[in-house]
This record gives C-alpha cells, structure tokens and sequence, in this order.
C-alpha cells in the first residue's frame, strides 16, 4: 500500500523548503490537494511554477503553503527513501538471476531484488514488466518519464516464460508496444544465455526489438555471469571464444541492418564479447553516443580514447616511481596494452599489472566489478606491489569505501602496507594515478 503522507527528514540549504522554515519532522500531506503516492507522484507534481503544499508541523499545526517558483526548481525537501514508498521486489524466479548465485552469510541487502519501474526512471536500473501493474504503466505515460530501461532477454512470449520463471513474462511484452504508442523512450537489454535465448533467437529479438525505433533507441547484448554457487539452479553453461565470435557476427548484422534503415547502430554488445572474442574494439562512433555505457558497452572504448588523448598531452611523471594495477580476468590484455603504450611515453616509471582470480564467485566470474577484497588481499599479499596500489571506483559500492565482501579499502591497504588510489572510471585519471598524481 502506497504512503500519502511523507515525513521530511531533511531540508536542502538555500532551498525553497528552508526559506519557509521547514523542518525534519514535518510531514507533506498533499500537493495542489493531490495525494502524492511517491516519487512519481511528487516530481510531476512539483514540475509547476505555482503550486500549494499542504505540511503538518511536528507540533500538529498544518500550513498551507502557496509557491512560486522557476518551472522544475527543486523544493529542497529530503525524505526518507528515495521512492518515498517501498521499493517493489521481483517475482521473476530468472534461470541467470545473478542473485541467485550468491552464496549464504553476505550483507542481506544484496539479496534483494528490485524490478521497479521508479528505479529504472530515477538510476537508470532494468525492469522486466513483469512486475509493473497497468496503472503503474499508464502513470509512466501520463507524466512521460523517460528514459525506461527494460530487460527483454527474448521477444518470444512463451521462450520469455521459461527464462523468467513468470507465466506472466511473455504476456508483459504487450507493454512494450503500449510505451511505444505512447512514445516513451526506452533501453532494452539482453543477457545471452547459451543454447536458450542465442542464435536464431537472438536474431529475432533484434528485428523485432529494432522495429520499436525511435522509441526503443538501444538495446544492448551482455553475456550471463555464471558463479560457482549454481547447485539446483537451471544448467548453464559458460560462452568460448568462438561462441562469442559469433555472437559479434549476429549483433554486427544487425547494426548493419539498423543503419541502412534508421542511420543508427542500435544493438550493442557489451565489452566482455569482445574480450572473449580477442577481437578488436570498435571505434567510437559505433556506440551512438554510448547510450549504453552503463551496462558495459562501450567503457573500454572510451576508457582507451580518454586514455590516449591524455597520453597526448602528458604531464611530467615521477621518476623512479612504482604502481600496481589490480583487475579482473577478464581485462588484463586490455589493461597490458594501456601499460604497453604508457611506458612508451613514461619508461622512468614502472607498472605492475596484477590479473585477480575471482576465486570467491569462481573462476567463471572475470570482471573487475566483481572482485572481492579478501582475493585481492591473498593474491597480492606477497607481490611487489611499489609505492601505490590502483583500484578502480567499479570494485567498490555506490558512494562508500567497501566491496561485495564487506571489506573496506583501508583493510586491504593495512594488510597489503600500501596506500591505495582509487581511479575514477575516466582515462585521464588513469594516467594521472599512473604517473603518481
């Protein structure tokens, strides 16, 4: 059940809520007298340069509070969750869930899964459909938010039911085409799991995904994550090279079909196909702006281009100087050809590149993103690591210091005897952490 009264828990200085005195503690009771459900509700609300708030004091005392204002000024009012209401959990039982592949005793928060449509809107998460009710959908359209970020996985009804565990799975495609009427934009994603939603699947979902343009504007390919903690879950297998290479072939197919008909690229497939394919990167015109970045398409591209033109105009380096670079599996041929080219303008300073095996989630797990600070403490313990170690800011958790395991950077930094530089997910700080900034 939806909350309509919302206690204030903070105040924004130099806001409008703080130039009428409101306090934490007071509570908004109604906007324009419209019950405001949640987020949804409270940004559209307060879109207009005139409005009324309706707040109860702590004391009991309600106010009535007629504003005028820049059209979509922020009030300033802070509330408690970024919702204002409870996040909505998944009744998708996903045969990839990565969830699923935890293992027991990790921080209860990582066991909870989201499929809400507020969060795809507000951070940019994916949602299946499944759990979106048609009011939800018809409030998406009436106040346009956009963009909306879904995970289709397949177009086929009944092939979506089985990879979602959801008799309602394939039925929840119909509201793909009422976003599309409506002309909400939206992301799609794929994760490509062997030997189910591949190959002439996969080929399918492109052309019936690429024929939702302009509103679908991208819909990126990103292989499964498969842990060792997979006992009594659907039998999946890991993709080799040559199932990546021809997974390339099938999304480079349908970028040349998506460009001869609507001058875009439009299916991407995420870095991590590229890596396993050993194949080469492509240029960064072929991302359309990276409108995918967030979900691993196109990082590596980018990280590489911001790497070099900082290269370009170098600054001087320490010499002398020592560093080590930590990373996944996955990317350290990628990570040896940024040293390669570094040493060709710094060879006065040394780089050490240490590949971590992710023996906490298993050998199969290859990203960086996923590595924990106990194998990064037990396979560098006795490496000669020099005078810093480099850690990108994927490792660690939204805003705070701590990865997965609940092991904070200065733990790896006591065990380890070295100062840890956390490099932001941007080259010309790569560089600037390599040359001893």
């Amino acid at each position: 059940m939806a909350h309509t009264e919302h206690i204030i828990t903070g105040v924004e200085p130099g806001s409008i809520a703080e130039e009428l005195e409101l306090a934490p503690g007071d509570v908004l009771l109604s906007i324009d007298n419209q019950p405001v459900e949640d987020i949804f509700d409270y940004r559209f609300l307060t879109r207009s340069e005139e409005l009324t708030l309706l707040i109860r004091r702590a004391d009991g005392e309600e106010w009535e509070l007629e504003i005028e204002k820049d059209e979509d000024e922020d009030l300033g009012l802070v509330f408690d969750g970024g919702l204002m209401d409870n996040y909505r959990s998944c009744s998708n039982k996903c045969i990839f869930c990565f969830i699923d592949q935890l293992p027991k005793g990790m921080r209860e928060t990582l066991y909870f899964k989201d499929d809400d449509a507020r969060l795809s809107f507000l951070q940019g998460n994916y949602i299946t459909l499944t759990n979106l009710s048609d009011a939800d959908l018809e409030r998406i359209i009436r106040y346009r938010l956009q963009p909306i970020n879904v995970s289709v996985h397949t177009t086929e009804p009944e092939l979506r039911v089985r990879m979602l565990n959801n008799r309602f799975a394939g039925d929840a495609l119909r509201k793909l085409k009422r976003l599309c009427e409506a002309e909400i934009t939206m992301n799609g994603q794929i994760v490509l799991c062997k030997g189910v939603n591949d190959g002439e699947h996969l080929r399918r979902s492109i052309r019936d995904l690429s024929a939702m343009q302009p509103q679908m504007q991208s819909v990126s390919v990103v292989p499964v994550g498969l842990t060792r903690f997979r006992e009594g879950l659907y039998p999946l297998e890991p993709f080799t090279k040559e199932d990546a290479i021809e997974v390339l072939e099938i999304i480079h197919e349908g970028q040349r079909e998506s460009m001869a008909r609507y001058g875009n690229h439009f299916i991407h497939a995420g870095d991590e196909w590229y890596l396993l394919a050993e194949a080469p990167l492509p240029d960064a015109d072929n991302y359309d702006g990276y409108l995918q970045l967030a979900n691993g398409v196109g990082m590596l591209r980018l990280l590489s281009n911001e790497f070099d033109e900082a290269l370009a105009d170098a600054p001087q380096g320490k010499k002398g100087y020592t560093c080590s670079i930590a990373c996944g599996m996955g990317i350290a041929g990628f990570f040896g050809e940024l040293i390669n080219r570094f040493h060709e303008r710094y060879p006065e300073i040394t780089v050490h590149l240490y590949p971590i095996r992710n023996d906490f989630f298993g050998p199969r797990i290859t990203v960086s993103g996923l590595l924990t600070g106990q194998d990064i403490i037990a396979q560098l313990r006795d490496q000669p690591l020099g005078d810093r170690l480099l850690l990108t800011r994927n490792l660690l958790r939204f805003g705070e210091d701590v990865l997965l395991d609940d092991i904070h950077v200065h733990d790896i930094e006591t065990a380890l005897h070295i100062p840890i530089r956390i490099v932001e997910g941007d080259g010309a700080d790569l560089l600037a952490a390599m040359v001893g900034d």
